[in-house]
């Protein structure tokens, strides 16, 4: 399974942030639409990433997301991606070995999604679901053996 089967169930929603968002702004938004990640454009370009992880982090650093200024101070200004051809496989061992929830999905310079770890579980699972519902009807129709003496 790959990236671009992910992003087709998920659909194209896609919430963005520019660096000079107010952080305050910016975890309300997440907060409004119950989402973990914003991606953070500039001039149509990916230049960060926001999660929930770095608006804790500045709450606790500066007291409040009012106070701690604007989404450029505490974004992930390298975030990690993927093409739509990385195999699931490869972005599971890429989140587990990061610790990235969130990763932008990439073709060239343009933009297609972000894929969560939540969407990686669930496509395993239902991929897993499936094979498993196939393998069992595979055995439920296995032909009976002839008898013995045919």
């Amino acid at each position: 399974m790959k990236v671009s089967e992910i992003l087709q169930v998920k659909g194209d929603i896609l919430y963005t942030v520019s660096p000079d968002t107010p952080l305050a702004d910016a975890a309300a938004t997440m907060a409004e639409r119950d989402i973990g990640s914003l991606v953070v454009m500039e001039y149509g370009d990916l230049v960060g990433m926001l999660t929930f992880r770095e608006v804790i982090q500045a709450v606790n650093t500066f007291g409040s997301a009012t106070a701690a200024g604007s989404v450029r101070k505490h974004m992930d200004d390298s975030p990690i991606t993927v093409t739509p051809d990385t195999e699931v496989n490869e972005v599971r061992r890429i989140m587990l070995e990061k610790h990235a929830r969130y990763l932008p999905v990439m073709n060239a310079r343009t933009l297609l999604g972000v894929i969560s770890f939540y969407d990686v579980a669930k496509a395993v699972l239902e991929a897993q679901s499936f094979e498993n519902r196939m393998l069992k009807a595979y055995i439920r129709d296995w032909p009976a053996e002839q008898a013995a003496d045919d």
